[in-house]
């Protein structure tokens, strides 16, 4: 018998002393409720004793979280561990994880304390603890900079004492991983000399780990601590946290799952883990949102580039299986969507991919067209390549470049300094109804540019009566060299009130004309999907000349 491997999720305390996280208390339950579907088996709630506010977290977590370990942190001292319980006595399952410094460095400068001290606050708290709960954790601060004998001592204290599970914080993310694995076997091999080796077996006493990221070695620390016989393993969602953060849970988490083989060969044992993997991704991004805290795009497992490819061999590759480039299937996880990116380095085979997941389906002759198209228009001017654009291009070869709406000309002003509001004024041609003119008041220059459009063209980007409804989705402006003279690019995606979206792209040096290039690109397309939509939806099953 092997004890499985507990998750003990701590997004909630340590994650939110980032710098300039502050949860309320509805998305603190959101998220709780999001790691209780994710699978986590504890969730530390809060700090109870810090603030009215972290009680009050604590206390409806306790009541209304079920399914779940719900743990507060405590000082070792009475009147946290009894704070912590006032809090915590409403939950189905609940631990106090009470802590004290055991480093030297800590003792001296923080504690002001001598090693006998700590040992009786330690026996004192985790007894005083287990007066109001039968589940105690102990957490030994600092413990990977402490002496290792005198760590010892103070566990096996909380040991004796009654705590069920002990925590060997690397609270300063100083360890290295074959170090932390040599002091969790120590601490291990030593706890089975005192008769704790079935305890420990059967998952009575648990050796947990706490890793923090200051050199970036938290996930492998974790890993290393459970190939030493950790059983619980802390962290937090995307890996935030004070400083630089805790260990990804997540990572950890597809890391044993994917390596399993591994981790049962070492410890000769398979490893237990009930985690719903396909939760992970909407945890992920609910702990960002409600955070503030952007995931960046290489994030291993969460990051929006983790399962996307650009690279033409790579997507090649992909294409024909995906196993060649992708240990993990996104889906796995809870990606929805196509791994292939289009970008300056994506080949033919990407280009025929993405247009016929969205249903084109091309003639050799024609996809090469309209890669070389896409080679020579598209690829070197943007970063990343909406799938619009790529449709767009076969719009335009629809088209054979005639387009219904041309800017004749505009004038914009912008006066700083002013109570006056942003003013445009376009003229355009329209092949149908010949020329039109409109004003437009905006915010700025483009936005009463791009009002000014719409309106001439009976669109409008409020619903009206008998106006055409237009959402802009994406919008961005870019220089494509250096200098004050450089030009423009503007890249914009639409959207009309039926969900056909579209896209387009404008080059000027003026970057109020490359905006207005850009979307009257977009609203031509999108006329064209309007205007001509049987003989489109015809060329989605064999574009041909």
């Amino acid at each position: 018998m092997h004890p499985k491997i507990l998750f003990f999720d701590t997004t909630l305390r340590d994650g939110e002393q980032s710098p300039g996280v502050s949860l309320n208390l509805k998305q603190k339950l959101e998220i709780a409720k999001a790691l209780v579907e994710l699978g986590v088996n504890v969730i530390e709630a809060g700090f109870p004793i810090t603030s009215p506010g972290d009680f009050e977290s604590v206390k409806t977590l306790a009541k209304e979280i079920k399914g779940v370990t719900i743990a507060g942190l405590a000082r070792a001292n009475p009147k946290d561990i009894e704070v912590a319980w006032e809090a915590l006595k409403y939950a189905e399952s609940p631990r106090i994880h009470t802590f004290i410094a055991t480093s030297d460095i800590h003792l001296k400068y923080k504690l002001k304390k001598s090693r006998e001290e700590v040992l009786e606050i330690t026996e004192s708290a985790v007894k005083y603890a287990l007066k109001f709960c039968p589940d105690v954790e102990f957490s030994a601060e600092d413990a990977t900079r402490s002496d290792w004998n005198y760590l010892f001592q103070v566990v096996l204290t909380a040991v004796k004492s009654g705590a069920k599970t002990i925590n060997i914080p690397d609270t300063v993310g100083y360890t290295v991983p074959q170090e932390y694995f040599n002091l969790i076997s120590f601490l291990i091999e030593n706890l089975k000399k005192e008769g704790y080796e079935n305890a420990l077996k059967e998952g009575k006493l648990r050796i947990s780990v706490h890793c923090h990221n200051d050199l970036g070695l938290a996930v492998a620390n974790s890993l290393s601590a459970i190939l030493a016989g950790a059983t619980q393993i802390e962290g937090t969602i995307n890996g935030i946290g004070e400083r630089a953060g805790n260990a990804s849970l997540e990572e950890i988490i597809m890391t044993l799952k994917t390596r399993s083989n591994f981790f049962k060969e070492r410890l000769g044992y398979p490893l237990e883990i009930n985690i719903n993997t396909k939760k992970i991704v909407p945890v992920s991004q609910l702990v960002s949102k409600y955070t503030g805290m952007i995931i960046q795009p290489n994030k291993a497992i969460v990051g929006a580039n983790a399962f996307s490819h650009e690279a033409g061999i790579h997507q090649h590759g992909v294409i024909c299986e995906r196993s060649t480039y992708e240990i993990i299937s996104p889906e796995e996880v809870g990606w929805t969507g196509s791994a292939i990116v289009l970008g300056k380095h994506s080949g033919r085979h990407a280009i025929g991919f993405k247009l016929k997941s969205r249903g084109w389906t091309l003639e050799d002759e024609v996809l090469t067209e309209i890669f070389e198209i896409y080679k020579n228009e598209v690829k070197d001017v943007l970063r990343n390549i909406a799938d619009e654009h790529l449709e767009g291009i076969l719009i335009d070869k629809f088209l054979e470049k005639e387009y219904r709406f041309y800017l004749l000309s505009s004038q914009v002003i912008s006066v700083y300094g002013s109570s006056l509001k942003p003013f445009a004024q376009v003229e355009i041609e329209d092949r149908k109804e010949g020329r039109k003119v409109s004003i437009g008041i905006g915010v700025g220059p483009i936005d009463a540019a791009y009002k000014a459009v719409a309106s001439a063209l009976g669109y409008s980007f409020e619903r009206e009566p008998d106006k055409k409804f237009i959402r802009l989705i994406d919008f961005h402006i870019d220089a494509l060299s250096g200098g004050t003279s450089a030009e423009g690019i503007s890249d914009v995606i639409i959207e009309d009130e039926t969900g056909i979206r579209t896209a387009g792209l404008g080059r000027d040096g003026d970057i109020v004309i490359a905006s207005l290039k850009a979307f009257l690109r977009a609203l031509n397309r999108l006329e064209a999907f309007k205007e001509k939509g049987v003989e489109l939806k015809a060329k989605k099953l064999a574009f041909k000349d």
